[in-house]
């Protein structure tokens, strides 16, 4: 078919891949940081979405899409662009888990009857980083700047609009329509009652597009595709399917698998979101996962997370009955905001700093198999777990993973995977353009680089470490799973 880009904008940079449209194989790649200065009053997440333009220009200098026939957009998600009836941006974005909107969050949940009637409504309970809740902070915060906003866009909706030329039709794609707070995976509609409700009044909002149709044509005959969310991308990049999860190692971890349909969850503890394919995306968050690491191997003096590795492997499964709540922030799964960790199983034999950087270590992937199993008892079915960041290649994660997990772990290359993934979907929307690819079925790319782990005969130790994780929990935070 050709040749195809994929951009990547993330919250520091642009990141772009140039790939071959049949196989994925990438050809030549850019790279630029964006040059993001504070606006003046503002905060770090008030961001004016120039600065993205900017460092896109910029990686892509030097002939980088020379030839290239069709360019894929994935960018950061949450950040919200509000535009007045011209078009022009109202303020600068908002991106990030802005705090500032905590309290607006609260409100919206408690304004539409609760956490179960925003789940059923929208997949999604309100937080600080919604564009929903957003919407609300600026109506309470900023009056005229919300009284001026006629239209909303999140990142990547903003880039393909600018990139064609800023067309009378805004669109945008499920993945990132789903994050937003007020558009439901599980009905394919916006909810215009909600952004009413968070905003004040009605917005325009940009049409939601197929996985594989294009946005548009530049002027120069460039194919522009749908475009999606980072999550979405690096999904779709990474070539997951059903039966995969995405174990994500970040501060806070992530759980992820594809379903093929949407989850409403009372609870709140399931987002849910749509993929980059037309399969739906159940994601469940925990907010300690390598910050447990990290303040492990601060307490014990170590400095850096290789070393807690290495001192954790001379410890053995079940850290001598050491049991770490990983705790540290409160936690959301299970919701527990305002709890704090703890250290269960002390006795003289296990009091020493082996145990303890083991069990940091049991505890975190326990928190993270606690997520995974919230999935599991939806019906989410998971045979093969792909394990990200940068925690994954740390010896002790490995060792204990497939065995606490229950399930193969794959621990692809490190790679810019929706960078990727963006370029995967500007091949499809080619494809289908040239009639050589079914818009039900995207390009079969060659999938990730990758170390795969199998649990083998450690399966049965690592199940009753888990045992012994989720007795501690029942026994400090009783019912803590119960909807």
């Amino acid at each position: 078919m050709g040749i195809v880009a994929g951009l990547d904008s993330s919250p520091d940079f642009t990141r772009i891949v140039v790939c071959d449209a049949d196989t994925g194989a990438v050809l030549r790649q850019g790279y630029a940081q964006h040059p993001v200065d504070t606006p003046e009053g503002g905060r770090p997440s008030d961001v004016d979405p120039q600065a993205w333009l900017l460092s896109l220009g910029e990686a892509a200098g030097g002939g980088l899409l020379e030839g290239v026939q069709a360019i894929g957009v994935s960018a950061q998600q949450n950040a919200l662009i509000p535009l007045d009836a011209q078009g022009n941006t109202v303020r600068p974005a908002i991106t990030g888990g802005d705090k500032r909107a905590q309290v607006a969050a609260a409100d919206l949940v408690d304004a539409f009857g609760g956490r179960e009637a925003w789940a059923q409504a929208v997949g999604c309970v309100p937080q600080a980083a919604r564009p929903v809740t957003k919407l609300r902070w600026l109506a309470k915060n900023e009056l005229e700047n919300a009284r001026r906003t006629a239209a909303l866009l999140q990142a990547h909706d903003w880039l393909v609009w600018q990139l064609l030329g800023r067309p009378v039709r805004r669109t945008t794609d499920r993945g990132g329509a789903s994050g937003t707070g007020y558009w439901s995976a599980a009905t394919g509609a916006y909810r215009p009652d909600l952004v009413e409700l968070a905003l004040g009044h009605q917005a325009m909002l940009p049409e939601v597009i197929g996985p594989s149709d294009a946005a548009g044509t530049t002027p120069e005959g460039l194919l522009i595709s749908a475009g999606t969310g980072e999550t979405m991308a690096a999904a779709f990049g990474l070539g997951i399917g059903l039966g995969d999860a995405v174990v994500s190692l970040g501060a806070s971890g992530s759980v992820m698998a594809v379903h093929p349909e949407a989850l409403a969850d009372q609870t709140g503890m399931i987002t849910s979101l749509a993929d980059a394919t037309g399969m739906h995306l159940p994601v469940v968050t925990t907010l300690n996962a390598v910050r447990a690491l990290r303040g492990t191997a601060e307490l014990l003096g170590l400095p850096d997370l290789e070393s807690l590795s290495d001192l954790a492997m001379k410890s053995t499964p079940g850290s001598h009955g050491l049991v770490l709540l990983p705790y540290l922030e409160g936690e959301r799964t299970p919701h527990l905001p305002h709890t704090a960790g703890t250290l269960a199983g002390l006795r003289r034999e296990s009091m020493k700093a082996e145990h303890l950087a083991r069990a940091a270590f049991e505890g975190m992937l326990c928190g993270l198999a606690d997520a995974l199993d919230v999935l599991r008892g939806r019906g989410v079915e998971v045979r093969r777990i792909f394990l990200l960041g940068q925690a994954a290649e740390l010896p002790a994660v490995q060792a204990a993973a497939p065995s606490l997990f229950g399930a193969q772990v794959v621990v692809p290359q490190p790679a810019d995977y929706a960078a990727i993934g963006a370029a995967r979907q500007a091949a499809w929307a080619l494809g289908v353009s040239q009639g050589v690819l079914d818009p039900r079925n995207p390009p079969a790319w060659q999938g990730a680089a990758a170390q795969v782990l199998e649990p083998g005969d450690d399966l049965a130790v690592g199940q009753a470490v888990r045992q012994q994780f989720v007795s501690v929990r029942e026994q400090t935070h009783p019912g803590a799973f119960r909807s």
